[in-house]
């Protein structure tokens, strides 16, 4: 059967693509993403936008946010310091900063498999790049870790935190973690739109990473302990989100960074951009239909 040149228009519009750029080549994902980038004056201000519609009519508005991670982080900060018999001066602002950048990862994660299917209206109606929602929801991650760093320097001026030069190694390590979050939200939105199943089983293993990553412990403390236990502190390092987390957190409260965890984190980089690229190669125009 065939199909008139106005339909293809029509089809290709609502997929958010020319028509010349439905080839399924690695150049022609690159170029999505590209184009995506270009729409940027779009997605910052939707992912502004959404942060507005979350919190209309509140008071303290986004404010919220940092109150709710605040807490959590004193909270868990204050019981596990007791529990492992730590200097809570040391222990809460590791604590804290965790859980800030752990929000982002685990946003982009859950919320990225999800970004397609909840933007189903806009995609089928706005010619734009398909990447153009990713942006939206890494932006929109960024906008919430901006807001929780007011307790990271809240914590410096409590605990006399002291901040050198090398507290800028955080800038290029948040840099490499937007990056990323950009691959993660673009390959498990796509596979989760694809296969439904996907979504909740991500909301799991999540959830289980939390309590696998040192953030509410330190493999330091495994280390202190000595014989058995300390092996396992090597098995902690053996996650990758642990580098993720360290690649931060080191230089922003003032701690040695094993320079093994750029590599870890640059090598995950590397093959997850691949695997996003690849996943764009194959089913990007495909997700107008599965939405």
């Amino acid at each position: 059967m065939s199909t008139s040149p106005d339909l293809a228009r029509i089809t290709a519009a609502a997929s958010g693509e020319h028509p010349a750029s439905r080839s399924t080549t690695f150049s022609a994902a690159w170029k999505d993403l590209r184009r995506g980038f270009g729409q940027r004056e779009l997605w910052l201000a939707l992912g502004w936008q959404d942060i507005k519609q979350r919190y209309r009519r509140s008071t303290l508005g986004p404010l919220w946010i940092t109150i709710a991670t605040g807490v959590m982080a004193f909270a868990l900060g204050l019981l596990y310091s007791q529990l492992f018999g730590m200097n809570i001066a040391e222990f809460l602002p590791h604590v804290a900063v965790g859980l800030i950048m752990w929000g982002f990862i685990a946003g982009c994660i859950k919320d990225g498999s999800e970004v397609f299917i909840a933007n189903e209206g806009l995609i089928k109606q706005l010619p734009s790049a398909l990447s153009v929602h990713v942006y939206r929801l890494v932006w929109r991650q960024f906008l919430f870790l901006l807001h929780n760093l007011v307790i990271w320097v809240a914590l410096l001026l409590i605990f006399q935190i002291p901040v050198g030069w090398k507290v800028l190694y955080a800038v290029p390590a948040m840099a490499v973690l937007v990056a990323n979050g950009v691959w993660v939200t673009m390959f498990f939105g796509i596979v989760a739109t694809r296969f439904r199943d996907v979504a909740p089983l991500l909301d799991s293993l999540v959830q289980l990473a939390f309590y696998m990553t040192p953030i509410v412990w330190t493999a330091k403390t495994l280390e202190r302990q000595g014989g058995a236990v300390a092996e396992r502190a090597f098995l902690a390092k053996l996650n990758p989100l642990y580098h993720y987390l360290e690649i931060v957190r080191a230089p922003m409260i003032h701690e040695p960074l094993d320079p093994m965890s750029w590599w870890v984190v640059l090598g995950f980089t590397g093959v997850g951009l691949l695997l996003a690229l690849l996943a764009m190669k194959q089913w990007r125009f495909r997700v107008s239909y599965w939405v």
